[in-house]
């Protein structure tokens, strides 16, 4: 398990350290500049704090030294600057005697620490060892972060790729097993995959995206899977089922809720299937739900199920064109159909429709 690396935290003499001198006094900058470049520092002087953020704009500097009263700007504007430009430039503020508030004031904002004027040489020494100390195991911890950070994206740019992956083959098993249930009723799998793609764009139409969208487009696809209990001798009887093999017909959308509810990822999908016979004025079945009490999953997958039924051709019959489904759906508004889904699908224009059956028949050729 990787941990936080160790860092230097004693206070230790920097002599490739920057230094910046900032005081309108030329005798301090001068007796300043001169002790540090002795104790072997680098050091540059500015006479004000306009002229410190101007030099310290254009070289890397590791650390300010600046007198807190100077005309025009005074310390705590160039500490403000220098917080706000160079975040990684520690800043010691010399003051008056009388100042304190002003010095504390100072820390509040950043600086790094505060001295009286005049300062001692052993004070000023620590004080500059002290605030680079502290720069360094700043910057290394913030390097230990970025590195943290990049090894939390890259790790969750894998978790996404295996989770896309897992997805990826959960799809094809569940298009794998519609396509045999579609085969078992000799049905292309076509009609599956376009009633998936009508329920999806009436769901966008009505806001959904996401996880949301993707459940219930599984909720279309895995409609019918309840039919694997239904016996051939009822599901493809040639002619009228009797009383009692419409009973058994009608058990589907609970088998197939049975088969789905068990599996974590599917718990939404199971509902529209064992919804999806409902109809809004609370004449479907198994349950005679009524209005919202019909996932709204199931509300929309029934107006794209019927659309698709009507506009394709059947072995008994030909398919009817697109106007011809609008209008019974329209018609059926309120009874069978949630009026908020008609108005959905409705605004879904013929063009759009037909190449939303086409992309499908073209996954086929």
């Amino acid at each position: 398990m990787s941990s936080e690396p160790e860092i230097d935290t004693e206070p230790g003499r920097d002599a490739n350290s920057n230094i910046l001198i900032v005081d309108d006094d030329r005798q301090v900058r001068d007796v300043i500049s001169v002790l540090l470049s002795e104790e072997g520092y680098a050091v540059t002087a500015a006479a004000s704090a306009d002229m410190a953020v101007d030099l310290a704009s254009k070289s890397e500097t590791h650390l300010i030294i600046s007198d807190l009263k100077m005309p025009v700007h005074d310390g705590l504007w160039l500490l403000d600057q220098v917080r706000k430009e160079s975040p990684d430039t520690s800043v010691i503020m010399l003051t008056g005697f009388g100042d304190t508030e002003a010095a504390v004031e100072c820390l509040r904002r950043g600086a790094t620490d505060y001295l009286l004027k005049p300062p001692k040489v052993t004070d000023l020494i620590r004080a500059i060892e002290r605030a680079l100390s502290r720069r360094r195991i700043d910057l290394a911890r913030r390097r230990y972060q970025k590195r943290l950070e990049r090894k939390v994206q890259d790790k969750t740019a894998e978790l996404v790729a295996a989770l896309e992956e897992v997805e990826g083959s959960y799809e094809n098993t569940l298009r794998a097993l519609v396509a045999a249930l579609d085969a078992r009723e000799h049905e292309t799998s076509d009609h599956s995959q376009r009633v998936v793609r009508f329920t999806k764009a009436i769901a966008r139409v009505l806001g959904f995206s996401g996880m949301e969208l993707a459940d219930i487009g599984r909720g279309a696809l895995l409609h019918d899977i309840g039919k694997i209990g239904v016996p051939d001798s009822i599901l493809l009887k040639p002619g009228p089922l009797t009383k009692e093999e419409w009973v058994e017909m009608r058990r589907h959308p609970e088998i197939g809720f049975h088969i789905l509810e068990t599996i974590p990822f599917l718990q939404t999908p199971a509902q529209i299937v064992l919804s999806h016979q409902e109809r809004f004025d609370g004449g479907g079945y198994p349950r005679g739900l009524a209005r919202e009490e019909i996932p709204i999953g199931a509300r929309i997958f029934a107006i794209a199920d019927t659309f698709d039924a009507i506009t394709s051709d059947r072995p008994y019959r030909k398919g009817q064109g697109y106007d011809a489904a609008r209008a019974e759906i329209r018609r059926c508004s309120g009874t069978q159909f949630d009026p908020a889904c008609v108005e959905a699908f409705l605004s879904i224009d013929n063009v759009r429709l037909g190449e939303i059956r086409a992309a499908v028949a073209q996954l086929d050729a």
